[in-house]
């Protein structure tokens, strides 16, 4: 998000949003969770219910058959439910169609982003 459109973000584990990002949250700051069933999932909508309590809009990655989810958060985007070891594999997709649609909104060009450049270092 922040290399095709400029937009600062930060991304954090769940267990840090009460040590320090949860004073930074109000109305005009979203949040993104990827809510995935797991060892951690209660957690995670913990932490999304504490960040709609500061009125943070809420952005969800979510299982298709979450039934939770809808209840907490502003907006949802879903995946299959999947293992959870390779929910990451699966869940980065949309995080990656959500920032290049948000960096083409911005008529930013998502091929070339300023200031970076494709290297290889070999060794």
């Amino acid at each position: 998000l922040k290399e095709i459109s400029y937009i600062h973000a930060e991304g954090y584990p769940a267990g840090e949003m009460k040590h320090g990002p949860i004073a930074l949250l109000d109305a005009k700051v979203p949040v993104v969770a990827i809510a995935m069933p797991g060892v951690v999932y209660d957690k995670v909508l913990s932490n999304a219910q504490e960040a709609k309590a500061r009125d943070a809009r809420l952005l969800g990655v979510v299982a298709d058959n979450d039934t939770e989810a809808p209840k907490v958060f502003n907006d949802l985007l879903y995946v299959p439910e999947i293992e959870e070891l390779l929910s990451p594999i699966l869940t980065v997709i949309p995080l990656q169609l959500l920032s290049y649609h948000i960096a083409y909104r911005r008529g930013l060009d998502v091929d070339q982003p300023r200031n970076l450049a494709k290297s290889v270092t070999v060794e």
